[in-house]
């Protein structure tokens, strides 16, 4: 699947500074006698270029990996994301259309006023296409910016997915492991490449509890190449029980059937796992069972 790199992207201008870029450079490209609709066709191929280049860099929904999709889905709505690319692509259109007809025009223009007339309308036009989808720019490069913002994923890159409840030592465990030291042989493949994903606010309550915007966030997590880690609580000085915990790690793990599901049992320091009652122990021996 085709990889995007969001901190690459050009940077979309809006609507005003797009029509300034433009008439800037035709002012130096396009001459002021029209000559066969030579200028028109300059400022055409301007804008046709600029705009090719913002819908080229963007990307289809339908080419991109399913996580940076979804993703893009729960930030930005696709069908909105999808309308404002496609407003852009019209622009392009109509902006070849005018250029076609007042070329048509031009041969008929019995003078040189009458051609710099028709020259100016055609420009006046070009311009109120794009300050129409003036909207759009400025979606696009919100859009471009959010995203070049986040953490770069690769999705076909190995990760660890930490969930649990609140204050079960997730972030503990990621303050350990991030803090390694990096594994030097000299042999191949000893430098190890891991991403480790907290999941606070996502995967810490079950799915009767969540919203669509949520659901779609863990639908995106679930196309990561992954192993998950649940980590398990036995003390209860998390604030849930064995049992809450349990019933968590039951409304999430059908999403994750396909990768590797690992059970951590933590805080074994404040109690033994060997001292919880028999009923407790029966659902932490359950969850080893079934991961």
């Amino acid at each position: 699947m085709v990889q995007y790199n969001f901190k690459k992207m050009t940077v979309v201008p809006g609507g005003k500074d797009f029509i300034d870029i433009i008439l800037s450079q035709t002012q130096r490209q396009a001459p002021t006698v029209v000559h066969k609709g030579s200028a028109i066709d300059r400022v055409r191929k301007l804008y046709t270029r600029k705009l090719y280049t913002i819908i080229d860099e963007f990307p289809r929904l339908e080419d991109i990996h399913p996580f940076y999709g979804d993703l893009l889905h729960v930030l930005y709505n696709k069908d909105h994301y999808k309308l404002a690319l496609g407003q852009i692509n019209t622009a392009r259109n109509l902006t070849s259309k005018i250029t076609k007809d007042y070329v048509k025009l031009l041969k008929y223009g019995d003078s040189l006023y009458r051609c710099k007339s028709l020259k100016v309308a055609a420009l006046g036009r070009m311009c109120t296409v794009v300050k129409r989808i003036g909207p759009s720019l400025a979606y696009l490069e919100q859009i471009r910016q959010h995203m070049a913002r986040r953490p770069s994923i690769d999705p076909n890159t190995r990760t660890i997915l930490i969930c649990g409840y609140p204050n079960v030592g997730k972030s503990s465990f990621i303050n350990k492991i991030t803090r390694a030291d990096v594994d030097v042989q000299p042999y191949a493949f000893t430098t190890k490449s891991l991403f480790v994903i907290d999941t606070p606010g996502i995967l810490d309550r079950p799915f009767e509890d969540r919203n669509i915007i949520e659901m779609c966030s863990i639908t995106a997590l679930a196309h990561l190449r992954a192993a998950v880690l649940f980590f398990l609580d036995i003390s209860g000085s998390c604030g849930y029980t064995i049992a809450q915990q349990a019933a968590l790690f039951h409304s999430i793990k059908s999403l994750f059937m396909n990768k590797p599901l690992i059970i951590v049992c933590n805080k074994t320091d404040l109690q033994p796992l060997e001292g919880i009652s028999e009923e407790d122990m029966k659902l932490v021996s359950g969850h080893r069972d079934e991961s």
